[in-house]
C-alpha cells in the first residue's frame, strides 16, 4: 500500500510518503510557516519517492490535538489533494504519533504524551504498544491543569517514558516520565503516521470531505478578558 502522510499541528510540519517499498520524509520546525512550507514538502516527496498524487491509495493526516491553525492547515491541504486525486484520508492523533516515535526510535512500549497546550494547561494520553507494533492509548486524551496530571495517571504504570514540549514547560511533571533529562521527543513526525495510519486504513479512512480535527479543547486559545464572554 502507497500512502501520502502530512502533519502541521504543532510548530514542525511534517510530510512523508511510502511508496513502492521505499520511505522518503521531509521535517522542519517552521512556526507560524506551516502554509508556506506544506505544499513544498509534498511536491518534495512525490518527486523523491518519482510519484504522482493518483497512484497513491491515501492520505493520512494529523488530527491533533495541537495548534488549532497548524490543524485546520494540515486538513485543508489533505482535503485539497483528498479531493483532486479522489482518495480517502485518515485522521491520527499526534499524541499517539509521538507515542509511536519513541517505539521507532527507542524502542519503548509504554509512553505518556504531554504536549504544551498554553492557558496553564497539558494535553495528555498515555500509550501502550500492541501486538501490531502500534502504540494504542489506554487513557482518554485529555486537556488538564498540570497539578492535576499526576492524579489523572494514577492507574498506569507510572513513570512511563515521556515525549512532548509539555515536560519542560511544566517542571513538577517529571516524576511521571522514566527519562530523567528532557524529552528527546518533542513534536509528532509524519514518519510515525505512516506507521499508524496505513494499518486497517479502509476501516478508518473517510472521504476527503468527512476529515476531521480533533481539537481535544474546543475553545479559542486566548484567554479572555476579564467581563468578557
Amino acid at each position: 500500500m502507497n500512502f501520502l502522510a502530512i502533519d502541521a499541528s504543532t510548530e514542525a510540519c511534517s510530510v512523508a510518503i511510502t511508496f513502492n517499498e521505499s520511505q522518503f520524509n521531509e521535517y522542519e520546525l517552521c512556526p507560524q510557516s506551516h502554509s508556506l512550507r506544506l505544499l513544498p514538502m509534498v511536491d518534495s516527496v512525490l518527486k523523491q519517492a518519482n510519484c504522482k498524487l493518483a497512484e497513491l491509495d491515501g492520505i493520512i493526516f494529523g488530527q491533533g490535538p495541537g495548534s488549532f491553525t497548524g490543524v485546520r492547515i494540515g486538513i485543508g491541504v489533505t482535503q485539497g489533494l483528498a479531493f483532486s486525486a479522489q482518495l480517502r484520508a485518515r485522521g491520527v492523533s499526534t499524541l499517539q504519533a509521538m507515542a509511536q516515535q519513541a517505539y521507532i526510535e527507542k524502542g519503548e512500549r509504554s509512553v505518556i504524551a504531554v504536549i504544551d497546550a498554553r492557558m496553564s494547561e497539558v494535553y495528555t494520553c498515555y500509550f501502550e504498544l500492541d501486538e501490531q507494533g502500534v502504540m494504542q492509548a489506554k487513557t482518554a486524551e485529555a486537556v488538564l491543569k498540570p497539578e492535576l496530571v499526576a492524579q489523572y495517571y494514577n492507574d498506569m504504570a507510572i513513570p512511563a517514558y515521556g515525549v512532548g514540549t509539555g515536560w519542560d514547560a511544566y517542571k513538577d511533571l517529571a516524576a511521571l516520565k522514566s527519562n530523567p533529562d528532557s524529552p528527546e521527543i518533542l513534536f509528532p513526525t509524519a514518519e510515525a503516521m505512516l506507521a499508524i495510519g496505513q494499518i486497517d486504513f479502509s476501516q478508518h479512512s473517510v472521504d476527503a470531505e468527512n476529515a476531521q480535527p480533533k481539537y481535544v479543547r474546543d475553545t479559542v486559545s486566548w484567554k479572555k478578558l476579564p467581563g468578557r464572554e
